[in-house]
């Protein structure tokens, strides 16, 4: 159960075509309809602080539904969490999460989402805002472009991968986006460099999507992730700001 004051937090099951997803949904606790975010999770998964941050949006009035992307494999936790005190942990688990990423094609994604939006749907308002983190920021945008009707907004958070050279780059679909677009960029992030950052965004001005995209001065990847060596929390609370803004602007009440 979500430990902040005013909301609820409760574990619901997605049927999807290629099974059961588990998920956290966290809402006020009423039983009102108000406008949906989908929450999408880093490589770490489910745990304690993807709700503790879904708690912190459910606070300002949106229910909010965070699913284990990484389904196919098991029920969270699909992996242990790794000890962060070592590097070496670290590298080892990220070798056995990244066959469950690559699971994640621009198809599966679309199926995906189309359930997480259809479970959504069931008791929050539509269109519905994205956020998502670390590689949840690459899922989040295949998601959008997938369903550009239902999905207002898209922020994504330290994210990587959105900038590639292989055909199916994300960026390369920057046209079908219909939702408001902001990013938050760490700044100290091997895996998206400047160059990366800036041709994101002369995609996003090409295709003419409305869309704000900001580098945090500092910050690492992961920078939102308070269980991680990543944790900066005056980038975390510039991200809640920045996406407070969006959600406010983009959401119908």
């Amino acid at each position: 159960m979500s430990s902040c004051a005013g909301v609820r937090s409760s574990p619901v099951d997605i049927e999807t075509p290629d099974g059961v997803a588990d998920a956290y949904l966290t809402r006020p606790d009423d039983d009102g309809r108000h406008p949906g975010v989908v929450f999408l999770m880093d490589a770490y998964g489910l745990r304690p602080r993807i709700e503790e941050m879904a708690g912190r949006i459910a606070e300002r009035g949106y229910i909010v539904l965070a699913p284990n992307v990484f389904y196919r494999a098991g029920r969270a936790p699909v992996l242990p969490f790794p000890d962060m005190s070592t590097e070496d942990a670290r590298a080892e688990f990220f070798k056995g999460v990244r066959p469950l990423m690559d699971q994640l094609t621009p198809a599966s994604l679309a199926a995906d989402g189309a359930a997480y939006l259809d479970e959504l749907a069931k008791v929050a308002s539509e269109p519905v805002a994205i956020t998502g983190y670390c590689m949840g920021a690459r899922l989040g945008w295949r998601i959008a472009v997938a369903h550009p009707d239902r999905v207002a907004a898209f922020a994504g958070f330290h994210g990587g991968g959105l900038v590639t050279d292989d055909s199916q780059s994300p960026h390369r679909s920057a046209a079908a986006l219909r939702a408001e677009v902001y990013f938050g960029h760490a700044d100290r992030d091997p895996s998206n460099s400047a160059e990366q950052i800036a041709t994101l965004e002369a995609a996003l001005e090409d295709a003419g999507v409305t869309h704000r995209s900001e580098v945090y001065e500092g910050a690492r990847h992961g920078y939102t992730m308070a269980d991680t060596p990543a944790y900066d929390e005056a980038a975390t609370e510039r991200h809640f700001s920045a996406l407070f803004e969006l959600l406010e602007r983009t959401l119908e009440r």
